[in-house]
């Protein structure tokens, strides 16, 4: 990747530890009952950040994102370290976004407070559900009533802050979800994050699935939701800029953004992962997922990668085929042909187009999936993946780029 061909560069901190593993959660995240060594695991993250920036060099940060997780565990003091060693390893964006993930249960006043002056300036709450008992279903161990309350202070907090909801849920009906994304947009900031539920492998509710527990909205009814939810955002001005996010003009959150335009960024802590360029090759990282031995590899060798792999144009095409495809801007064919070496088959990108599938963005050299089309988007890509010329017609998803990380809200 040429250095012209810059989206912006990110920092992604993961906090893994959580007050209760909810369900759904694939993410890598852990409960440790006994407590935790706070300033241990701070060493570490500004030790592996020493070692990332000793490794890349100089970099204009555009946003950071605190992840995890349940990233408001963590004291207003931690989040104020680390930023200050990121701002000392490189130049950080007079008007960079810094995010911070929080869980309603978790937040206090006074926490937000100590977080905005340490230099967090955008708060996303992870609400999911606006009715207790739907809640509970979903593990979470917040109640409306904290959530509701966590908006709140965030609204007179910070500038910007989001929250996210889940639908598509179990026996979920559209005109519930109207009800509660109706009551979600009357208390909504400028950004909300809306996912349907999706069955991840190996957590519980894939168990139950699979036992004919958990029974999922079928696909139709499932259209319907997702026809429904971005009636309502638009009506409210909230346009879909990404598949699950919407948000007013300008208030879209810019990590995401730099995920979804194929950016450069870091991966620190345990389970991160990064997409960095190093002596002009872009190479995917990532770190021990077990907290504990995460700090111990870091405490050894400088850094907790595991995984640190080169990848090839196929690789990059794939990659920013199946990140760009999501976006309401669309992908740049052109610079997908400098990444691929070549543009997908006019062939290709006619068949999905007569199908349906795909939209070319007047007066652009743009495509994006469309509302049928987000729903086999992997599909899409490997179609499309096969199609390029000059990437080695490698089918999407292959094995150095399998594990993308997780969209922040």
């Amino acid at each position: 990747m040429t250095r012209a061909d810059d989206v912006g560069f990110g920092v992604y901190v993961h906090w893994p530890f959580c007050a209760q593993k909810c369900p759904y959660c694939d993410f890598n995240s852990h409960v440790r009952f006994g407590g935790i060594d706070e300033p241990r695991f701070l060493s570490a993250f500004l030790r592996e950040l020493n070692s990332t920036a000793d490794r890349i060099g100089p970099r204009t940060v555009s946003s950071i994102f605190f992840g995890g997780g349940t990233p408001s565990l963590m004291q207003p003091g931690t989040v104020a370290a680390i930023l200050d060693r990121i701002a000392s390893l490189w130049s950080v964006a007079p008007d960079a976004e810094i995010t911070l993930e929080a869980n309603p249960g978790s937040v206090e006043a006074g926490r937000f407070r100590g977080y905005r002056a340490a230099g967090v300036n955008r708060v996303s709450l992870g609400v999911q559900s606006l009715r207790d008992d739907i809640l509970k279903s979903l593990g979470r161990i917040h109640s409306v009533a904290e959530a509701k309350a966590a908006i709140e202070i965030a609204r007179r907090t910070f500038d910007r802050f989001s929250f996210d909801l889940i639908y598509a849920r179990p026996q979920q009906a559209v005109a519930q979800w109207r009800e509660e994304l109706s009551e979600a947009l009357d208390i909504a900031g400028k950004h909300l994050s809306l996912y349907q539920l999706t069955i991840e492998p190996d957590t519980p509710f894939a168990k139950l699935h699979a036992s004919g527990k958990l029974v999922v909205p079928d696909d139709d009814t499932a259209f319907a939701l997702y026809d429904l939810t971005h009636e309502l955002t638009s009506a409210a001005g909230l346009a879909p800029y990404e598949i699950s996010n919407y948000a007013a003009p300008g208030e879209e959150s810019r990590h995401n953004l730099l995920y979804w335009r194929y950016g450069e960024y870091a991966g620190i802590g345990p389970g991160a992962h990064g997409r960095l360029v190093v002596d002009a090759t872009r190479r995917a990282t990532s770190t021990e997922r077990n907290p504990e031995k995460w700090a111990e590899r870091v405490e050894a060798t400088g850094n907790g990668i595991i995984d640190d792999v080169p990848l090839s144009r196929a690789d990059e095409a794939d990659e920013m085929l199946l990140m760009g495809l999501r976006l309401a801007e669309g992908l740049d064919l052109d610079r997908l042909a400098r990444r691929a070496g070549g543009p997908p088959s006019q062939a290709a990108l006619d068949s999905l187009t007569q199908q349906g599938l795909i939209e070319p963005i007047p007066g652009t050299r743009r495509i994006r999936a469309s509302g049928s089309g987000r729903f086999i988007l992997n599909e899409i890509v490997l179609r499309l993946a096969l199609s390029l010329q000059g990437a080695g017609n490698a089918p999407a998803a292959s094995a150095a780029t399998a594990e993308l990380p997780p969209a922040a809200e």
